[in-house]
């Protein structure tokens, strides 16, 4: 169905043939060209890998440690864990770098190998080129069989995560006990279930309630964590009178929540809620990608600091949280990153800043949403034809589009007084993806529905 070669990893779908999906043969090709490239670039032969709960999981760890081992490179196992955890077990281990296996949000007949730096961070674009260049030419070669590298497993790290979001000085564990919650969580299916509900019980919240706990990878839904997936969420807050409910995706780096209503906190806000807090303790600025929710900004300018957007992408918004030294950043899907925890979305770390916010509110939480303005944006997506040149496409819209201001920097952002659209050719999916923000709901997605034609009519243009 899909290979997809980028700044995000190597992703695709599991069968099918060589080179168009992700196969035995593609995992061992991108291993090897990742380990040659950290063997040439550091004298550190140890590496992090760790994986979700997909059904291709198993198999894809076993192909990746073993190409790995064949490299003579020594590969600290983690198991099933998530991907901040990874993050910071490469940090923890003080290793060369780190492999996740996890197509994140995608349907269960994904998967994918996220690869890191020494840093736990996502390798750069100039980096990923040079890996990519490597498994195109096949420039790898294996050791010898007395110099195999060393398998250690290593079942620590999800505790060591919790105890660390413990001990992080804003996540205040006695309010949020105080307050005496009662949680509703999806971990769908996933490593969720290793380490949300023990957070949460960690936290002093004694009443957890957990749906999809069994880590099949038979995901009960679709697992990106949006409205219309989460309506088994939604209704078991309800159903058990719950003061919140709280979804993650399969890898445990994107974040959401439910109001008691089972009315939906929005992803969106996530980041808001949490930035809000942090900023009421720490003076400082803000990273968001340009296709999150203008609220950040107003947030950021009332107290003080300083405001910019980046590129979509994990490893831009931390390029651009580093430029600005930022305190709080992410990305309008859920994806929290506090850095001076460290430089990945971390759903683990949020939870406990978004909780211990929620513990100084008054009321509930359909309350504390209500703090934000209204702010709609509008999510939608165009599936792309293989070999699909959206870049001509783009262009032809910017002509249409010249009066208004645009931003060409991730594919292209119009402005249209105070609301926008972004188009983009996703990292992680061979589609389009059309976002617009309006304050109100119908305008937003007329905006989006306008574009979508636009795209339409220059496709046919072009066929």
């Amino acid at each position: 169905m899909a290979l997809i070669k980028s700044i995000s990893g190597i992703r695709g779908t599991i069968g099918g043939r060589t080179g168009d999906n992700l196969t035995p043969l593609d995992v061992v090709k991108f291993t090897a060209a990742y380990g040659s490239w950290l063997l040439e670039t550091s004298d550190n032969k140890k590496v992090v890998v760790g994986r979700d709960g997909r059904i291709s999981g198993s198999i894809v760890q076993s192909l990746v440690v073993n190409t790995l081992l064949s490299l003579g490179i020594d590969v600290v196992d983690a198991g099933l864990s998530t991907t901040p955890t990874v993050e910071l077990a490469v940090i923890w281990e003080k290793a060369a770098g780190g492999i996740i296996l996890t197509a994140s949000h995608n349907p269960k007949e994904w998967n994918a190998l996220k690869l890191l730096n020494s840093k736990g961070e996502f390798i750069s674009a100039e980096d990923g080129q040079k890996i990519l260049e490597k498994a195109a030419a096949e420039d790898f070669s294996f050791v010898p069989v007395d110099k195999l590298g060393t398998q250690t497993v290593n079942d620590s790290f999800i505790q060591k995560h919790i105890d660390t979001i413990l001990q992080y000085p804003l996540v205040d564990v006695p309010s949020i006990n105080r307050k005496g919650l009662k949680v509703v969580v999806d971990v769908i299916n996933s490593t969720g279930a290793l380490i949300v509900p023990q957070l949460l019980k960690a936290l002093g919240i004694e009443q957890v309630v957990v749906l999809n706990e069994e880590v099949t990878g038979k995901f009960a839904h679709n697992p990106e964590p949006l409205p219309e997936n989460l309506t088994e969420l939604s209704a078991a807050v309800r159903k058990h009178k719950a003061d919140l409910g709280i979804a993650v995706d399969p890898d445990v780096d994107r974040l959401c929540f439910v109001c008691e209503d089972g009315s939906m906190f929005g992803e969106e806000y996530t980041l808001v809620a949490v930035a809000d807090y942090v900023l009421s303790k720490r003076t400082g600025n803000t990273v968001s990608n340009m296709s999150s929710t203008k609220a950040l900004k107003e947030i950021t300018i009332k107290y003080g600091g300083q405001y910019s957007p980046s590129a979509v992408g994990e490893v831009n918004v931390v390029n651009r949280m580093k430029e600005l030294d930022a305190v709080i950043g992410g990305e309008g899907n859920g994806g929290i990153i506090v850095p001076d925890l460290h430089y990945g979305r971390d759903a683990l770390i949020g939870i406990g800043l978004f909780l211990s916010a929620l513990s100084y509110h008054k009321n509930g939480c359909k309350s504390f949403r209500a703090k934000y303005p209204d702010y709609y944006i509008s999510k939608n997506k165009m599936e792309l034809e293989k070999g699909f040149d959206s870049k001509s496409i783009f262009e032809k819209i910017s002509k249409k589009y010249k009066n208004q201001p645009i931003n060409t920097e991730d594919g292209l952002k119009i402005e249209f007084d105070t609301d926008w659209v972004h188009l983009r050719t996703s990292n992680t999916e061979p589609i389009i993806r059309i976002y617009a923000e309006s304050s109100f709901e119908t305008t937003a997605n007329n905006m989006a529905l306008r574009l979508m034609q636009d795209i339409r009519e220059f496709m046919l243009s072009e066929s």
